[in-house]
């Protein structure tokens, strides 16, 4: 008996232990809960009640040089269901594939389907949100939206870019500023019930959306206006494959403007242009030929493409040889049509030659043998030593995503012909902004700039968020170097290769220059020239290239005066005087009104009148 009741006592003393090890386990439990993990219950209670829609931001707007609006935005709409609100699922359906365009298939899907919020359509115009508001469609949301918008269309599509149907920048500046522009998103919250249906008279909570910042750029609607005319004008007359032309301050790397004919519409840049699309008629693309397609229309040639450059190149060349002092401008040279390098005889364009002549008649005549005599004079090494100053071995650091860079021999395997061929612009390729921007530091007193679109970021009050600065690199060639090469290259212009690029009243300097393409004798060419003005202290500079022109393609021909055109246009919109010589008083009838007398004249005489 009194071991049972010891027994007894025995598990009457563990059941209380376990109770007591219980409760403290329990009140443990309880006290995690309710302190420590009481603010993650909560939210999950909440996300339990409450649905999220998405208020979009407002995108910064692009502005040019003098505040005129390039990108901007329409307001529209966002169309959603939400499964567990719609009572008439019919009715749903039938209204929203008719207001909408949209397949009844495809808006069955996403009406039948169990979610907390489905999107049918984004981008909807105001005017159809509207008309579907009015039906007043239980379980249907119609959020308020922005859509991107570009007031000039297809006005510098490939340097501006566009948006996709998020929002976010797909191409150009609208891709790299997104961290400005962008915004941040706002939200609409409901309160519903457990199973997710909203509760009536619940007031939402609205976090408000916060827009993003402006950014201005260095585009001059106006200077694009008359670069797009003129290359438009060119790559029509030549039926060129396309035209790049790019226009910009030497001093600073401000572009004014940059072209790659054909441009597409930024407001449909999902449309093939004509000149693609005509050559597939009748077919069916599939989405990756359409995709690839897509990406060439899109592509920005000016900073994306390499190609040889040509005689446009022999201003480098001419620099190098005057900066180690090899080259004075009375040495003579011989040109008999060729220049006979090792076993290979390169020939000028020139086929009988030029005969005798100094370095100045020389770059007036673009004489190919000239050059690969100076070329051979400062020798690959130090050639190189000058690529290197001018940037020619970098990318130029301009602010649009997918820059090229040069493609150049290894030092170690340049022989005689090679740094020949170097001399006047082949066997190596580098991007028409690479030598647009060694040409400026050639004619700017010695300065490489960096090339550039970005110059403010401004909030939506008008507040200065940050200037944009640009590296630049100070005396990569001598300033007597610069002002002697600004003569040369106004000799060409008015004495030379250049002369149709020649502007009564203003100083043009410039240089020609005719590329074959590759593989050689393919019948394809790249007709260029690249100018400044004022010769004598330069305020712009610009580049046009003419890719696989039909008939004549010679750049002093077809190139020059593209050029002079756009100068034509731009240099008096951008405050630059005519300044008229005696020459050009007496030659070009300056200030004399009357009409010459076509009687009797030739055609020729005509012309030339």
């Amino acid at each position: 008996m009194a071991r049972f009741r010891t027994y007894n006592r025995r598990n009457i003393l563990i059941i209380v232990i376990v109770i007591i090890l219980s409760t403290m386990l329990l009140t443990g439990r309880l006290v995690y809960l309710m302190i420590f993990k009481s603010e993650d219950y909560g939210a999950r209670a909440r996300v339990l009640h409450e649905r999220e829609r998405p208020i979009k931001a407002k995108r910064g707007s692009i502005y040019d040089i003098n505040g005129v609006e390039i990108a901007t935005n329409k307001p529209v709409c966002t169309i959603s269901v939400i499964h567990s609100q719609i009572k008439d699922p019919e009715r749903v359906i039938k209204v929203l594939s008719d207001e909408l365009g949209l397949s009844e298939e495809n808006v069955r899907k996403r009406v039948e389907k169990p979610s907390s919020i489905e999107r049918i359509k984004s981008n909807v115009n105001k005017e159809i949100a509207d008309a579907i508001r009015e039906y007043k469609l239980e379980g249907v949301m119609v959020d308020e939206d922005y859509k991107r918008y570009y007031p000039f269309d297809s006005l510098a599509s490939k340097v501006i870019g566009f948006t996709g149907s998020d929002n976010q920048g797909v191409i150009g500046l609208e891709v790299k500023y997104e961290d400005y522009l962008k915004g941040i998103n706002g939200t609409i919250l409901t309160l519903t019930t457990a199973y997710g249906v909203e509760i009536e008279n619940a007031a939402e909570d609205r976090i408000e959306p916060q827009p993003g910042n402006d950014l201005y750029i260095s585009l001059d609607v106006n200077i694009q206006k008359y670069a797009e005319q003129a290359a438009y004008k060119v790559l029509e007359a030549k039926s060129a494959d396309n035209v790049k032309l790019i226009v910009m301050n030497p001093q600073d790397g401000k572009i004014y403007a940059m072209v790659n004919a054909p441009e597409f519409n930024l407001n449909d840049p999902y449309t093939l242009i004509n000149e693609i699309a005509e050559d597939y008629l009748g077919e069916t693309l599939s989405s990756e030929k359409l995709n690839d397609l897509l990406n060439g229309m899109w592509r920005n040639a000016c900073i994306s493409d390499t190609y040889e450059p040509g005689s446009a190149f022999k201003i480098v060349t001419a620099t190098a040889a005057l900066e180690e002092k090899v080259l004075e401008l009375e040495d003579r040279f011989f040109c008999p049509g060729y220049k006979r390098v090792e076993d290979r005889i390169i020939r000028c364009h020139k086929a009988g030659g030029h005969g005798s002549q100094d370095f100045v008649e020389g770059i007036k005549n673009s004489c190919n043998p000239v050059f690969m005599e100076i070329g051979a004079r400062v020798g690959a090494t130090k050639t190189y030593e000058y690529y290197k100053k001018l940037g020619l071995f970098n990318r130029t650091g301009v602010d649009i995503p997918g820059e090229a860079n040069s493609i150049m021999h290894k030092l170690d395997i340049i022989g005689a012909v090679e740094l020949a061929t170097m001399s006047f612009g082949q066997s190596f390729q580098i991007t028409p902004l690479q030598l647009l921007t060694a040409a400026s530091a050639i004619v700017n007193g010695g300065t490489l700039v960096t090339p550039h679109f970005g110059l403010e970021i401004k909030a939506p009050d008008g507040r200065i968020v940050k200037t944009l600065d640009y590296k630049t690199k100070s005396d990569v060639v001598s300033k007597e170097t610069s002002e002697t090469m600004k003569e040369l290259l106004e000799a060409v212009v008015s004495d030379g290769t250049g002369r149709r690029a020649y502007l009564p009243g203003f100083r043009v300097g410039g240089k020609t220059a005719t590329s074959e393409k590759l593989p050689r004798r393919n019948g394809k060419y790249i007709s260029s020239f690249i100018g400044f003005a004022p010769a004598d202290d330069p305020q712009v500079i610009a580049i046009v290239l003419i890719d696989e022109p039909v008939g004549i393609y010679y750049g002093g021909t077809i190139a020059a005066p593209v050029i002079g055109e756009l100068f034509d246009n731009i240099l008096p919109y951008m405050g630059i005087e005519e300044k008229y010589t005696e020459k050009d008083l007496e030659e070009y009838q300056v200030g004399r009104f009357s009409v010459p007398d076509f009687v009797g004249k030739t055609r020729q005489e005509v012309k030339d009148l």
